[in-house]
Parts: structure tokens; sequence; C-alpha cells
């Protein structure tokens, strides 16, 4: 027999517990990913009909082809007034499965969300290419909405977002914004990206850099004299330059490295702590600007040297992640296992604090 579920009240209340994820698997109740943590809900569990209602009920007949072609699909919905959802509907051992992300319809600035003032700075850059980097679920979009929407509130730029799918959605102020999705309005990330110079736009947002094309041409953009963010799921700076060199055969790592050494502005690496009262978590980051000597490393094949140069770079606005959870713990807003945790070099972390 099959209950009667309703996404719109799942997902309703996801948002009044402030969670951040919904869960929708075969044999379970529901799942809330709460301040981090999964918690079951009191529903009974979903069987294949109830999958298929609420996952299928939500797409297109089109979407609903292209889910059935290739197993797994991306997609946006939004509940008018509450909240827009990300939307990754899969399969596993056979049944429909989704994970519905939250995202608030409300962009919060940088200073709304306590993040460094630096990210100001980095956002009013003319030209070059900047990566906000950090696991699944770390505020990597939250982040970047809130250093877009600072462009737009006070710079007349003419943006243009790639998205898969369309997250936060951004109204223009000073600036034009325009936003593409992946799948409706262009077929792929590369190829959106090949034709966006003719565009005449000022900043671009290339929602993840996740193959060589998108990489390669994400780079070529930044060249142009544009001003180009995206994402990686990388741990630091050094690992965010080495991801992306690796993704290009041996043969034009080299060639890469000079673009990169030329084009990358900044490497902004993201995680998300619990914090010591359990109120919640609280964002940590590394932020690499990019030095004489840092450009040098990237060219050189001697990324190792990029490390120092952070710890170093504090006139810059520059700051390890070691550095930011210390600083964190010191003040009290969360314990040293959870510093430690996030360590970059744990076993040197309890000689740092």
């Amino acid at each position: 027999m099959t209950a009667n579920f309703d996404l719109d009240a799942l997902l309703k209340e996801l948002v009044s517990r402030e969670g951040s994820d919904l869960h929708l698997r075969f044999g379970e109740p529901p799942l809330y990913r709460v301040v981090g943590e999964l918690v079951k809900t009191s529903y009974s569990n979903l069987n294949d009909e109830d999958l298929e209602k609420l996952i299928l009920g939500i797409m297109s007949p089109t979407q609903r082809d292209l889910f059935e072609k290739q197993l797994e699909y991306d997609m946006a919905y939004e509940i008018p007034g509450v909240a827009r959802f990300r939307v990754n509907c899969f399969r596993q051992m056979k049944h429909i499965a989704a994970v519905m992300r939250s995202i608030p319809l409300k962009i919060r600035t940088i200073d709304e969300l306590n993040l460094p003032g630096v990210l100001k700075r980095i956002a009013q850059m003319p030209r070059g290419l900047v990566l906000v980097t950090g696991p699944t679920g770390s505020g990597k979009s939250t982040t970047l909405a809130a250093m877009i929407e600072h462009i737009n509130q006070n710079f007349r730029r003419h943006i243009i977002t790639v998205e898969d799918p369309i997250e936060f959605q951004h109204h223009d102020r000073y600036s034009v914004i325009e936003q593409r999705e992946v799948g409706i309005d262009t077929d792929s990330y590369s190829e959106a990206l090949r034709r966006i110079i003719r565009q005449n736009p000022d900043t671009i947002l290339v929602g993840e850099m996740r193959d060589l094309d998108t990489a390669s041409e994400t780079i070529t953009a930044a060249e142009t004299g544009h001003l180009v963010f995206s994402t990686l799921h990388t741990i630091d700076a050094v690992q965010t330059v080495d991801r992306i060199i690796d993704v290009f055969p041996p043969s034009h790592q080299q060639q890469i490295r000079l673009q990169l050494s030329m084009t990358l502005q900044a490497v902004v690496t993201e995680t998300l702590l619990h914090r010591k009262d359990d109120a919640g978590r609280i964002p940590a980051f590394e932020i690499m600007v990019c030095t004489l000597a840092i450009r040098n490393a990237i060219r050189e094949s001697k990324t190792h040297q990029i490390f120092t140069a952070i710890q170093t770079g504090a006139r810059m606005g520059m700051i390890t992640m070691d550095q930011y959870l210390k600083n964190l713990y010191r003040q009290g807003m969360i314990d040293r296992e959870e510093a430690i945790a996030h360590s970059s070099h744990p076993e040197d972390f309890g000689d740092l604090v």
C-alpha cells in the first residue's frame, strides 16, 4: 500500500528545520540532513510507487526521457516563497532515488555571511580566474553567489553564468545578469564557453570545471580579459593547481602551467565545521591570492612552495586552513577535535594551538 507522501510538505519541513538536504531512497523513510547529520523522519518507508510519484512527478516528459536514457539527471525545483532545490536523480539497486539540496531564495551578502573581507577585493578584480573549492556541501555555491551579488550591487558589469542546474537566482541591480542552464539553455559547459566571448561578458561563472574541455575553455576565457569564477572539489590551493594541470595530457601540461601562472588570481578553499556551542555550523577558509612568487611556483612546477607563500601572505589577505582553524579554536568557536579533524597538517596542529 502506498503512503500519501507530499513532496512540497517534505521540503517545507526541511526548510523549517534549517536542514540542507532531503534524501529519498527505497525501503527507508525520507531522510533530512540537519547541521551535517542525517536524521530519519517519522514517515513510513518509501516504495517504488512512492518514489516514482515524488521524483518523476516533478519532471517534464523530456526530463523523464533523459533520466531513463542517462540513469542520472540534475535539475532544479522551486516552491515559490519557500526555497529552490538542486535535485540529483539517480538509480541505486534498481530503484529510483534522489537527493534534494535546499537553496535559499534570498542571496546573502559577504557581510551577512561573515565571510572574509578579502573576498570583496577578489570579486572586484578586473580579469583572471578565481576558483572556490572544497568538498560537497561545504558552502561553495553560497560563497560564489555572495561574490557575484557583491559585483551586482556595486558595479555595472555584464555577468553570464553557466550552471547545471541554476541554483541561486540573481536579479539585476547595477549589473546585467544572464543565467544559462546546461541541458535547457545550452548543451554543455564547454559548448557555452566556446561562444560566450561573443556575448560581450565582463564576468563569467562556470558552475564546475568537471572535465578537460571545460577546464580548457574556462582558462581560455580568463586569458581573454574576463573575470571567471568556477569551482573544484579540492581541499587546498596546492591540490587545486595540481588537479587542473593533471586533467591535461602530459604533452600539454607545461603550456597549461604557463597559462595558469598568468591567469589564476585566487583560490578560496572552504569547509564547514560544527560549532562548539551546537548552534549550527561555521565556515573555515584557506585563501590564496596569486603573487609573483606563487606564479613562479606554478610555472616552474614547484607547487609545494605555495603553502609557504600563503603562510607569509597575510598582508595580501592570505591565510592557510590551519591558521584559520587556529583562530576559530582560540575564539572558542570550535573544539580542538573539530579543528584537528579538518587540519591540513594534523600532526603539526597541536603545536600551532
